[in-house]
C-alpha cells in the first residue's frame, strides 16, 4: 500500500515519516537512493539498516544517517517519473496524469514495494500536495497530512537556506500568487514575512481542495502540535489508520525519538511584534479554519 506523508514543508512531516519508517512493515526511498538517481537503486535493505540506527538529531546528525534515512526522492522521481514532479508551479492533479506517466509511477513505487517486501511503502512530499495526481495512479492511496501553525511555518521558512521567497512570487518555485494574495502582499509593503505567511495560506488552500476530492477514509490530518504534546496517542492513531500494529520492534525504535514542544511559539520572539501582527492579519481566517487561535 502506497502512503504519502505530506505537508507544506517545515511542518513536522519529516519527523512523522522518520517515526513511521521505524515500523518493520515499512518501506521507503532513502537519501542514498536519491543521491544516485542514475542507478535507480530500489533500497532493498533500507528498512533493516535504518531501523538499526538511532534517530537523527538536528543538523549535527552524521552524514551516513542522512543518507540511509527516508527522503523525498525528488532527484529519482524527476529522472524516472517525469522532470517536473519536484517543482511544479501549481498542484499536480488527476488530470495531469497521462498513461505514460501512470506506467512510470506504478513501476517506480511497485518495484520498490516488492523488493523491500513491505506492507506499506511511505513517500514523503512537501510543498504542493500532488495527492490527486498519485491517487489517480493508486486508488487505494493513503494520505497523512501534517498540519502546523502557519506562523511557525513562515518563521521557519525565513530561516532556511532553500526558501526562495526572497526572489519574490514572480520567480519562486510555487508559481504566481493568486490576485487576492498578491494584493495582500503589496498592501504589506511587500514584506517577506507576509509573503512566507501567504505561501503557507496558498498551499493550505491546495491541501483543503485535495482533501475534498480524496476518499475520506484514506486521508488523515495530524496536527504537529498535538504530535509533540502526545506522541504515543498520535502515532497510535496513524498506525491504526494504516492497519499496522504497535509491535515490540516498533516500540524499540519509537522510544529513541524525542519530541520537542519548546519551538511552538518561537515565532513570537524570533520575529518582531510588527512582523507577527502583519502575519496574523493575513492568516486570520486560515488559522481559525485550521483551529489555531
Amino acid at each position: 500500500m502506497l502512503t504519502l506523508v505530506v505537508g507544506t514543508g517545515r511542518c513536522g512531516s519529516t519527523l512523522v515519516q522518520e517515526v513511521l519508517a521505524r515500523h518493520p512493515s515499512a518501506g521507503f526511498v532513502s537519501g542514498l537512493d536519491d543521491r544516485l538517481p542514475r542507478f535507480n537503486r530500489i533500497g532493498r535493505f533500507n528498512g533493516p539498516i535504518y531501523r538499526h540506527l538511532a534517530p537523527r538529531q538536528g543538523e549535527s546528525r552524521a552524514r551516513g544517517q542522512r543518507w540511509i534515512a527516508p527522503t523525498e526522492a525528488y532527484r529519482l522521481l524527476d529522472r524516472h517519473v517525469f522532470a517536473g514532479f519536484s517543482a511544479p508551479c501549481r498542484d499536480l492533479v488527476a488530470d495531469d496524469l497521462s498513461p505514460i506517466m501512470e506506467r512510470r509511477v506504478r513501476s517506480f513505487f511497485d518495484t520498490r514495494a516488492r523488493r523491500q517486501d513491505c506492507k506499506v511503502l511511505f513517500q514523503h512530499l512537501t510543498g504542493w500536495p500532488r495527492t490527486g495526481f498519485l491517487h489517480a495512479a493508486y486508488p487505494e492511496l493513503r494520505v497523512i497530512h501534517v498540519v502546523r501553525d502557519g506562523r511557525a511555518v513562515a518563521n521557519s521558512w525565513l530561516q532556511t537556506p532553500w526558501w526562495d521567497g526572497w526572489r519574490g512570487p514572480d520567480a519562486w518555485r510555487y508559481g504566481p500568487l493568486p490576485p487576492p494574495l498578491r494584493h495582500e502582499w503589496e498592501e504589506s509593503g511587500r514584506s517577506f514575512a507576509v509573503l512566507a505567511a501567504l505561501c503557507w495560506k496558498m498551499l493550505m488552500d491546495a491541501y483543503a481542495q485535495a482533501r475534498m476530492v480524496h476518499p475520506g477514509g484514506q486521508w488523515l490530518d495530524v496536527r504537529y502540535e498535538e504530535l509533540v504534546r502526545a506522541p504515543n496517542e498520535q502515532v497510535a492513531r496513524m498506525l491504526k489508520f494504516l492497519g499496522l500494529e504497535w509491535t515490540p520492534q516498533f516500540e524499540k525504535g519509537f522510544a529513541r525519538h524525542r519530541f520537542h514542544t519548546e519551538r511552538g511559539g518561537a515565532y513570537r520572539y524570533e520575529l518582531t511584534a510588527t512582523q507577527v501582527a502583519a502575519i496574523e492579519r493575513v492568516l486570520d481566517k486560515p488559522l481559525r479554519h485550521w483551529a489555531y487561535e
